[in-house]
């Protein structure tokens, strides 16, 4: 399971804990830590002493809702060029996504940055409109592309969204008791360890921004459980090789230029307050949501969930990927019903790809 240097050290971890005799329920909020997680499987080895670690909300494309997946969809079919990372073109619309879309007649271009749609914006006279999605971590490159003077034919499709919001969302609806959160690397590369700190502080609930070897995982939880037992919350920093106390300054500086908080819905979070980045009054002549407006309005008022999809219950923790009927059935990655089983950062891709499960009523 671990290279060879690193199995001595993983099993004195494991004993420290065991020696704890804990009963304790941790979060982490990053589909790289899931993915490591399953891989490794780190889940059953640390249930074996008494530590159950759940997924919260960490993935971009699940988080994303399906009524900005439906704008997109709403766009392409109005002949502009959608621009989106893979696994954002998968997710399905209604039944058919952006690449079922492509394969009726729409341009939907697949991507791996942005730097891709200014390329293609550069190549046509055509409108192109790019999908910006993710958290803190990719949103500096959009807002850095925006601030270049981009090509006058590019669009955006605002959809990136602060971190810490969710996270006071999740310890205030209660629906889960957590004894501690182990907070995102790539996030905290960027937005550094004080924005963690008003959490302990009010909720009294223990933090360590953790990286993504196994290692890392398990002193994030060996740490956790040390500050458990001797009755502390406070914020530590396991990946001190990456995170710094105040993050990356001028990433920060270049996304806060472009962007301003606003509230937003998250899948299996509606309305959190100050949660998704909004263009900046200058920057608006870039913001597909106003350039295309009319286009829009033809969306339905209300957007509705994959029938059976409890993509949104997994998000907030409450849930396993075997507890959804759908799971390994119905939704599997070559049909995809919901954007967990889409993403690789999707707690249900992410079973499916280790562990192939299927449901628990099986």
């Amino acid at each position: 399971m671990f290279r060879y240097r690193d199995k001595a050290t993983a099993e004195k971890i494991l004993g420290k804990l065991r020696e704890m005799k804990l009963k304790i329920r941790l979060m982490h909020v990053c589909g790289t830590h899931q993915d490591t997680i399953v891989h490794y499987g780190l889940d059953n080895l640390l249930k074996q002493c008494g530590v159950e670690v759940r997924q919260g909300p960490g993935c971009p494309v699940c988080v994303t809702t399906q009524r900005e997946f439906e704008e997109a969809a709403a766009l392409a079919m109005k002949g502009k060029i959608i621009a989106a990372f893979g696994d954002v073109a998968r997710v399905p619309v209604q039944g058919r996504s952006l690449l079922e879309l492509r394969g009726e007649g729409c341009d939907v271009k697949v991507v791996y940055s942005v730097e891709d749609a200014v390329s293609i914006a550069n190549k046509t006279e055509k409108d192109v409109v790019f999908m910006a999605i993710g958290f803190e971590t990719t949103a500096p490159s959009t807002a850095a592309t925006i601030l270049s003077d981009p090509p006058g034919n590019l669009a955006f499709l605002p959809c990136h969204r602060y971190v810490p919001p969710v996270l006071h969302k999740l310890l205030t609806m209660g629906e889960l008791r957590l004894n501690g959160l182990i907070e995102p690397g790539h996030v905290s590369t960027v937005i550094g360890v004080k924005p963690y700190e008003p959490f302990s502080k009010q909720y009294r609930v223990p933090q360590v921004v953790a990286g993504f070897e196994p290692l890392d995982v398990m002193m994030a939880v060996y740490m956790l459980a040390i500050q458990i037992k001797n009755g502390e919350a406070k914020v530590e920093n396991e990946y001190t090789r990456s995170v710094r106390y105040e993050g990356n300054p001028k990433a920060i500086e270049t996304m806060n230029e472009v962007f301003e908080p606003q509230s937003l819905d998250w899948r299996g979070f509606p309305n959190v307050p100050n949660s998704g980045m909004k263009l900046r009054s200058r920057f608006q002549q870039y913001d597909a949501r106003k350039r295309f407006e009319d286009e829009l309005k033809e969306l339905e008022k209300e957007s509705k969930e994959p029938e059976g999809c409890r993509c949104g219950e997994m998000l907030r923790g409450l849930i396993d990927p075997a507890d959804c009927s759908l799971f390994g059935r119905v939704c599997t990655p070559q049909q995809p019903v919901g954007p967990c089983m889409v993403s690789i950062e999707g707690a249900c891709n992410i079973e499916y790809k280790y562990r192939g499960l299927k449901p628990k009523s099986d």
